[in-house]
């Protein structure tokens, strides 16, 4: 009897590195050549300051360097920076004085220099050929909050505003995250009941009072909220007055949980008054 070697690929184990099979070269080539067409009609250029790239929807290294991304250290439940690292779950002070309604935040970036104009930029002047990285770096950002997410849901807008801007930059953000991710997106789950005032410049006593009761689940979204953990999605974390009043709708609506994923949080006091 004839021993085989326990390294010898069987008949019906592909050999290492081969060809894709024929009926999938077609759409291998087909996707290639598409990207190459774009590239020749749209060249590649740093969606900031529109320097040549070698891809699409990136920056370039100099205005990548400037984005001051929020990594660890983290508080574990505001998301927000720490000085030194404590060890895993540990929070910070302000949480600890004043622990926020839903369970927890993270976001890209402080709200600051690069970020605030591309935030400003795709949420006022109509560019969105950043969204694409936008969620990329959320669903990297988030990567804790998402393996815990049964459901994806924005922050609306109320409907005169939606008319006027024509479009929401939250829901445009959870449509990115929940193609990345694969987690049910429920863009209609929350509404904004009543118009309030624009938050810019105001104070976060004032802001609270801005959103205090201007969120609901209507009944016929309740099911995709009932029992279900809930990621909330939002541009930019300011005082976490808006969050704060939209996590309070979902769970009154039945969420067992909700946390927190933004684009952008900030981290000082005068921004605030600008975000």
């Amino acid at each position: 009897m004839v021993q085989t070697s326990s390294t010898e690929i069987t008949p019906e184990e592909p050999e290492p590195n081969a060809a894709p099979p024929t009926h999938q070269r077609l759409p291998i080539l087909v996707t290639r050549s598409l990207r190459h067409l774009v590239d020749i009609i749209t060249p590649p250029l740093c969606l900031k300051c529109h320097e040549p790239l070698s891809t699409q929807d990136t920056l370039c290294p100099a205005c990548w360097r400037t984005i001051d991304f929020i990594r660890p250290p983290l508080c574990e439940r505001l998301g927000i920076p720490l000085p030194f690292d404590s060890g895993a779950g540990t929070l910070s002070a302000k949480a600890l004085a004043e622990p926020p309604v839903y369970g927890r935040a993270r976001a890209v970036a402080r709200y600051d220099g690069v970020m605030r104009q591309m935030i400003h930029d795709f949420k006022f002047r109509d560019r969105h050929d950043a969204s694409k990285l936008f969620g990329r770096w959320m669903a990297e950002a988030g990567a804790s909050l998402i393996a815990d997410a049964d459901v994806i849901a924005p922050v609306p807008l109320h409907r005169w505003k939606l008319l006027k801007r024509r479009f929401n930059q939250s829901a445009l953000l959870a449509t990115q995250v929940s193609q990345l991710t694969g987690i049910p997106n429920a863009p209609l789950a929350l509404a904004r009941t009543r118009k309030t005032v624009p938050q810019l410049g105001l104070t976060a006593i004032q802001r609270q009072q801005n959103v205090k009761g201007a969120f609901s689940v209507p009944s016929r979204q309740r099911p995709a909220i009932e029992g279900r953990r809930v990621l909330l999605v939002d541009d930019v974390i300011t005082t976490g007055a808006t969050i704060s009043a939209a996590t309070r709708a979902l769970l009154a609506a039945g969420a067992s949980s909700v946390d927190i994923l933004a684009l952008a949080l900030v981290t000082d006091t005068t921004a605030t008054l600008s975000a």
